[in-house]
């Protein structure tokens, strides 16, 4: 089975924990269109209502179980009986604003999650690849952009805990043998996102605005600069990571920056509005820390994976805005 670039597929059966959110729901679609058996959990499957699978139209198509990642014995006895070829880690509180408010939730899940994970594939001595969802917020601020040798300086508990969440992973796969590898991902969007990331908060109201049920849009820092991607993209990198050859960490990212008033203006031209018009900055929005400056350097996945983003900000922008305007039509 081919799963993007040269290298063909370990899987036959994955494993997703987190399912249910932006990535996890993507990735699945995108291994069953590769003819692999998917498996995902939640934390309580009877009340999940996995609504980014009934979106895309495959909730009926993944196995579901539940599991509570910071439990091992649950994360056990899910693996156990599942026994997949491929593990994906996508699950753990996602939001790096909401990190400042749940600092311990934060690290526990995250930390915990992945070490309950790889303790289980060594104890149960499975032949498992093992993929974790690491960040680009592990690096904080990037002077240039980043590679998979520029060392960490995270700026929120976020980036901590996954910080350490990359390492662990390092270490069981230098002490054990394991393949366990970890994508650091630079910011990618979705129409999936939930409304508390700054990205649909932009679509969402520059569409108001636009419709006039709103006429001002509260933003925090609007110098900040980002590496934006369409996260349909990178989840094939995810896959890509599982089939290559040898265990490796790969940065995904597009390779370029753009500040945060140059997605809202792309977003305002959108409905052929002036941004200037309608966006304040509050700075009762500020992060108690944040970046300034986050781009990536996706060399490595080029070379070694055959992969390469193809959108970058003002697709991404045009894609979530169309995406937005046709649930409106809809709804």
């Amino acid at each position: 089975m081919n799963i993007g670039g040269t290298t063909k597929s370990h899987a036959k059966t994955a494993l997703i924990f987190g399912v249910s959110g932006q990535d996890g729901a993507y990735l699945a679609r995108h291994l069953l269109g590769k003819g692999c058996t998917v498996h995902g959990t939640s934390r309580d499957r009877e009340m999940s209502s996995f609504a980014n699978l009934r979106r895309l139209g495959i909730v009926d198509r993944v196995i579901l179980h539940s599991a509570g990642l910071t439990d091992f014995r649950s994360v056990l006895e899910v693996i156990n009986r599942v026994r997949p070829a491929e593990i994906y880690n996508l699950a753990s509180q996602a939001s790096v604003g909401l990190s400042f408010d749940q600092p311990v939730e934060t690290l526990n899940s995250t930390i915990n999650s992945t070490i309950n994970i790889l303790e289980a594939i060594r104890f149960l001595g499975l032949d498992t690849r093992f993929y974790n969802a690491s960040s680009s917020e592990c690096f904080g601020n990037t002077s240039a952009p980043a590679d998979e040798a520029v060392p960490f300086h995270p700026r929120s508990p976020y980036g901590v805990g996954k910080a350490a969440a990359f390492w662990a992973v390092a270490n069981y796969r230098e002490a054990y043998g394991l393949f366990a590898c970890s994508g650091i991902l630079f910011n990618h969007e979705s129409p999936l996102r939930p409304v508390r990331y700054v990205t649909q908060k932009i679509i969402r109201g520059a569409a108001d605005i636009a419709e006039r049920k709103a006429e001002v849009l509260e933003l925090g820092d609007l110098s900040i600069a980002r590496d934006w991607g369409w996260a349909p993209e990178y989840v094939d990198a995810m896959a890509r990571m599982l089939a290559h050859d040898e265990p490796e960490d790969f940065v995904i990212a597009t390779g370029e920056a753009h500040r945060l008033d140059a997605f809202v203006a792309q977003a305002f031209a959108y409905f052929g509005l002036d941004w200037r018009q309608h966006v304040r900055s509050n700075t009762a929005l500020l992060r108690p820390s944040d970046i300034l400056l986050s781009v990536g350097n996706p060399e490595k996945a080029k070379r070694l994976l055959g992969w390469s983003a193809e959108r970058r900000m003002a697709e991404v922008v045009g894609g979530l805005l169309d995406a937005e305007m046709a649930l409106r039509v809809a709804g």
